[in-house]
């Protein structure tokens, strides 16, 4: 993984340096919340209903044991002895004080970790295939190319007040684990007919009030025009965004209202003078960088599989952990873990600080010093050797971390919603709960199959419900909260925003309309193998809305 080299340490320490003093002329009162507000937003502070939130940049999900310990000792020192894992595969801590901030900030840029670009109208935090450098499936490791967006994004003074947020993702295989057709700029590594790398590249995805599907404005970019591309994209949105209605200020918009064609010839306009000048990657760059992500020296342990077979034998949660949350590896002694944050009737996302404490050990000594965060809200070991598995499921069981339900129902997205944002209209985290509950059989889970269900408390969608198989919108009508049900959304290589069921369901009704959304698919699925997106991409939305509905005199 990358390390800091010494521009990167004195850039992290003088603006926590800067921050410090801004923080301890808020304390003081020489200024007022309202300028302090961009000051906290450019260092990652957020004011919630109840507190202050920091969030913490994880670049493109990879950390390392001693990062993961700082992050435990941060939840337990500064806050209420948890973290939250978000979307953006960053960390949120929802409770400290603002007096602590820049000791928390100097206790991260210790292990190599700031807030920096986590909030504000700005590049944020760029995210990757979360498997990246490990899956069987990939082209090549999206990790290194998210490292020198992140560089070429940092306080870039051209892009640092943007119309509104800009998100950028990479993936390097054909199954899309990134989500990048969600993002403002989605790039998707892979090779030409001449075994050339480079990017398909798009544009104008997104959530929130209005939500897009990106659209292909370049099938193949080579990968030394990476930089200027991406800055010519930048320059036609920093110059034509809107900025009269943050509702309307994101690319997409841009996109919609200009059209695909002329934005893809605003942009290769723009890139044609830049794309020979300093922004060009020289080979020798690259290969450095690709350096900092050299995979770990994987011996061969051909022992693994009759390891593996002994232990199924021997314990069947263990086999059934084991065929949930183990992805193959590009070496096949190898497998890919995924941790599940998604305990039944937990909160999705969180983990204690004795958990990622635990966790690091766990990658210390049997991943190679190596972690991910997904932007499902899970943790992920990319490289553990079969014959270490049953050693690590049984370390994850005396932490509460062996729930296998990777891809499950149970595998909630969840925004923080009412009991913490500001901006949410409903509770997200409770109504995941009692969806976890009801789902609780993990064999009922393995015959419902691959369901992919997302919670967002307000239209903002951090939770990403939108691109949910199942999505539930909370929403406020009258002063009462309400749920809105979305189905056939998907993030994947085939994303699709999903359709609006009908009226909303008050908290006590959510659950059981999920329960006859599921007993709908089960009963009209073609067999056990069809995953409920693709039940209902062939079947579309009537059945389940007479399930939902049914003896209604009007549906709204």
């Amino acid at each position: 993984m990358y390390r800091y080299d010494e521009f990167d340490h004195e850039f992290v320490k003088a603006r926590v340096a800067q921050f410090s003093d801004q923080v301890q002329r808020r304390l003081v009162g020489e200024i007022t919340e309202d300028q302090f507000r961009p000051l906290r937003l450019m260092n990652g502070v957020y004011l919630q209903l109840h507190a202050y939130m920091l969030r913490i940049a994880v670049p493109y999900g990879t950390l390392n044991s001693k990062q993961l310990r700082m992050l435990g000792h941060i939840a337990r020192k500064y806050d209420k002895g948890y973290g939250h894992f978000t979307t953006r595969q960053n960390i949120q801590f929802n409770w400290p004080a603002l007096s602590d901030m820049p000791a928390i900030l100097t206790d991260l840029a210790s292990v190599e970790m700031h807030a920096i670009q986590t909030s504000g109208n700005c590049i944020r935090n760029v995210t990757a295939d979360h498997f990246a450098g490990a899956a069987a499936d990939e082209v090549a490791d999206p990790r290194p190319y998210a490292e020198i967006l992140r560089q070429w994004s940092s306080v870039h003074p051209e892009f640092s007040y943007l119309p509104r947020k800009f998100k950028i993702a990479v993936t390097g295989a054909e199954r899309d684990r990134a989500a990048i057709q969600t993002h403002d700029i989605g790039l998707h590594l892979k090779k030409n007919a001449d075994g050339q790398l480079g990017f398909a590249v798009y544009v104008g995805g997104g959530q929130g009030r209005t939500p897009m599907v990106a659209k292909k404005i370049r099938d193949f970019l080579p990968e030394e025009h990476l930089l200027s591309y991406c800055t010519a994209i930048l320059r036609v949105y920093n110059l034509y965004g809107r900025r009269d209605n943050k509702y309307k200020a994101r690319i997409k918009i841009l996109v919609h209202e200009t059209g695909t064609e002329e934005i893809t010839r605003q942009v290769e306009a723009e890139w044609e003078a830049l794309k020979d000048g300093e922004l060009k990657l020289p080979e020798a760059d690259i290969k450095a960088i690709d350096a900092y992500f050299a995979p770990p020296a994987l011996l061969d342990r051909p022992e693994g599989d009759d390891a593996v077979k002994l232990a199924r034998l021997d314990s069947r949660s263990f086999s059934e952990w084991l065929d949930q949350n183990a992805v193959t590896h590009r070496h096949p002694d190898y497998a890919a873990i995924t941790i599940s944050l998604k305990g039944i009737g937990e909160v999705p996302g969180d983990a204690t600080a004795e958990q990622m404490e635990a966790v690091a050990d766990i990658a210390e000594k049997y991943a190679f010093d190596e972690l991910r965060v997904s932007h499902e809200q899970n943790l992920i070991l990319p490289h553990v050797a079969r014959a270490d598995l049953k050693a690590v499921y049984d370390a994850l069981v005396e932490i509460g971390l062996a729930t296998a339900n990777s891809n499950l129902i149970t595998d909630i997205i969840a925004c923080p919603g009412l009991d913490y944002c500001a901006l949410a209209n409903a509770r997200s985290i409770s109504v995941a709960q009692d969806i976890s509950r009801r789902f609780a059989s993990l064999e009922r889970q393995r015959d419902i199959g691959e369901l992919k269900l997302k919670i967002s408390g307000c239209i903002n969608a951090c939770g990403h419900h939108h691109v949910g198989h199942i999505g539930i919108l909370g929403v406020e009508k009258k002063g009462s909260e309400l749920y809105q049900v979305t189905l056939g959304g998907s993030a994947d290589e085939n994303t699709s925003v999903g359709d609006i069921v009908g009226r909303g369901f008050e908290p006590e009704e959510i659950t059981d309309a999920i329960e006859k959304i599921v007993d709908t698919y089960l009963a009209i699925r073609l067999d056990p193998s069809e995953k409920f997106i693709d039940t209902y991409r062939r079947i579309g939305l009537a059945p389940f809305k007479e399930a939902l509905y049914a003896g209604e005199t009007k549906a709204a």
